[in-house]
């Protein structure tokens, strides 16, 4: 996935169901379009197959892997699910939705194998250098104390990104950076940017949002000046 990138998280929150799923993807889709980023949206399981044929422009993430590529594994979310979705990867490990870390190496592993992007999250500094000797292609920083709060890690904590960076560069360069935890603005994007980021995630901020549109545009404004 190119970056700098806005993921949109769309959790279960109603208004990121059925319906509503495929009209933010398709708000989500025209404002990649209009304005050059990259955006890439996370709905509910249910929703992949959809969201994915009505899009082109955005990438398309399941919310979680499970990992398995196929067989006797009742209610399990398979890599053989997600091919054959035709999405672009997967959110791991997010505080909602933790797994251990074995299971973390694993998914990440088949995922490659199956050219499957995978964004994996991590609480701290510290879970974020872990994470990152699996190898993931990107790593999102998200205090989960500050997940929902309308106070963004970028303004309130900067110095848990830098931390970041620091720890995750000992252990690859490679590895792409993204931040999330009550980003709601455009200066919260830029602030992230400066640090050194290449992108946000964000959830209640666009999802639960009045105006979907308005915000999304509001958010890829300073992706734009990067792109």
């Amino acid at each position: 996935m190119k970056t700098p990138i806005l993921i949109i998280n769309y959790k279960t929150y109603p208004q990121g169901l059925g319906r509503k799923a495929v009209e933010l993807a398709e708000i989500a889709d025209q404002v990649a379009k209009e304005y050059g980023v990259a955006i890439a949206v996370c709905p509910q399981a249910v929703d992949l197959r959809i969201v994915k044929e009505v899009t082109n422009s955005v990438y398309v993430l399941a919310q979680h892997t499970d990992p398995y590529i196929s067989g006797a594994h009742t209610g399990s979310i398979t890599i053989s699910a997600l091919l054959d979705c035709k999405v672009h990867g997967t959110l791991l490990n997010h505080s909602e939705k933790k797994i251990k870390l074995e299971e973390l190496a694993e998914v990440i592993r088949l995922c490659k194998e199956n050219r499957l992007v995978t964004v994996c999250c991590a609480s701290n500094p510290e879970e974020a250098r872990e994470v990152a000797k699996y190898s993931p292609d990107f790593i999102a920083i998200e205090p989960p104390e500050l997940i929902g709060t309308g106070i963004a890690v970028s303004q309130a904590k900067p110095e848990v990104l830098t931390q970041t960076i620091d720890e995750v560069r000992k252990i690859s360069q490679e590895i792409k950076l993204l931040c999330g935890a009550g980003i709601t603005k455009g200066e919260d994007v830029e602030r992230a940017l400066e640090v050194g980021m290449e992108g946000v995630l964000v959830a209640s901020g666009i999802v639960k949002a009045s105006n979907p549109r308005k915000v999304i545009e509001e958010l890829s404004i300073p992706l734009s000046r990067k792109s």
